[in-house]
C-alpha cells in the first residue's frame, strides 16, 4: 500500500523500515508512537470520545502492525487513514444504533486545570476545536463529518478522502461543504479574545445568577443563546433565547454550590462541585464579550470520571 499525502517518508524507511523483522517492528513501533498525539487528535474529533479515540488508535496499532509498512511512501499519511477509516465504521455503527438519552450527547471535553493544559492535553487540541463545534459535528452523516474534520481540521485533500469513501473527489467536497454549512449555522465558531477575559464573562455570569439579577444576565447573554445539557438533571435539556436562559439560570442557581475555574478544550469553563463532590461541569462559547453557548455535563459519575 502507498500512500502520497503530505510529505513522504522515504528518507526515513530507508534508514530504519527496510532491516530485519525485529528491526522494522521497532522502527514501526518508533514511528507510530510519534504520530501517537496527531492520531488520537484526528479520532477525538470525529468521534468526540476520548476513550473512544484511545480505542481506534490502539486498533490502528494492531492492524499496522499486522500489515507492516514495507512499501509506505507517507507512513503518517497511512495512518491517519487507517484512524480515519476505524472512526467512519464506528460512526456508521453509532447512526444504525441511536442511543436513547434524555438531552443531547455532549462529547468528551478535555478538561485542563485553569493555569494550562499539559503537554499531552496541547497535543490533543491542537488545531483547536470547541466543545460546541463537537456537538455540532455530532448532528453530521458519518460521511460528512469525515470530510470536514480530515480536509478542513487537517487538511487532507479531497481525493483521498473520496477514495476512503468510495465517492468522487467532486461529491466528497459537496459532503464537507454540507458540513460547513451546518457548522456556520450553529455558530460554533472558536471563543474569542485571551481566556481571562472570557472567565471575566463567566464569573459575571454566576454571579449575576446567584443574586437573581435577570438584567446582568440579559447584557451577559448573546441573543440567540443556546444551552445544551445531558438531561441527567430534570428539565428541559435545550433552552435557546436570552429570556428562557436567564431565567432558568436564575431559578436553578444553589446557594451551596462551589465553583472551580478549568479549562474545557483550551476556553474558560467551569467545574460545580456540591458538598465537595464534582456535580456538574460548563463549557461556555463566548464571542464578543457575550455568552453564545454553553454545553453542561450534569451527571455526577461522568462528571467525576472527567475530572479523575
Amino acid at each position: 500500500m502507498t500512500v502520497v499525502h503530505g510529505e513522504t517518508e522515504a528518507a526515513d524507511k530507508a534508514d530504519g523500515g527496510s532491516g530485519t523483522g525485529s528491526e522494522a517492528d521497532a522502527w514501526l513501533a518508533e514511528r507510530f508512537e510519534e504520530q501517537r498525539g496527531k492520531l488520537r487528535a484526528v479520532a477525538y474529533r470525529m468521534l468526540g470520545s476520548l476513550e473512544e479515540a484511545e480505542d481506534v488508535v490502539q486498533e490502528a496499532w494492531v492492524r499496522c502492525s499486522a500489515a507492516g509498512a514495507g512499501d509506505v511512501v507517507n507512513l503518517g499519511g497511512w495512518l491517519t487513514t487507517i484512524v480515519s477509516r476505524i472512526c467512519l465504521n464506528t460512526l456508521r455503527a453509532r447512526a444504525a444504533r441511536p442511543e436513547t438519552l434524555a438531552g443531547p450527547r455532549i462529547p468528551d471535553p478535555v478538561l485542563s486545570q485553569a493555569d494550562g493544559p499539559t503537554p499531552e492535553q496541547e497535543a490533543l487540541l491542537a488545531d483547536s476545536v470547541g466543545l460546541a463545534l463537537l456537538v455540532v459535528l455530532d448532528t453530521l452523516a458519518p460521511a460528512e463529518r469525515v470530510a470536514f474534520v480530515l480536509h478542513d481540521v487537517f487538511d487532507v485533500p479531497f481525493a483521498e478522502i473520496g477514495a476512503m469513501l468510495a465517492r468522487s473527489t467532486d461529491a466528497t467536497r459537496q459532503l464537507a461543504s454540507r458540513a460547513r454549512r451546518r457548522v456556520r449555522r450553529a455558530g460554533a465558531t472558536e471563543p474569542d479574545g485571551a481566556v481571562a477575559a472570557q472567565r471575566a464573562v463567566i464569573d459575571a455570569f454566576f454571579a449575576a445568577a446567584r443574586a437573581g439579577d435577570l438584567t446582568t444576565l440579559a447584557r451577559l447573554l448573546d441573543p440567540d443563546v443556546v444551552v445544551r445539557t445531558d438531561g441527567f438533571v430534570g428539565g428541559p435539556a435545550v433552552l435557546r433565547g436570552v429570556t428562557t436562559v436567564a431565567n432558568a439560570v436564575a431559578s436553578s442557581a444553589s446557594p451551596l454550590a462551589e465553583f472551580r475555574p478549568v479549562l474545557v478544550n483550551g476556553a474558560a469553563g467551569m467545574l460545580i462541585t456540591l458538598n465537595g463532590r464534582p456535580a456538574a461541569l460548563m463549557a461556555f462559547t463566548i464571542i464578543k464579550g457575550r455568552i453564545t453557548a454553553v454545553d453542561g455535563i450534569t451527571d455526577p459519575h461522568r462528571v467525576r470520571k472527567l475530572v479523575g
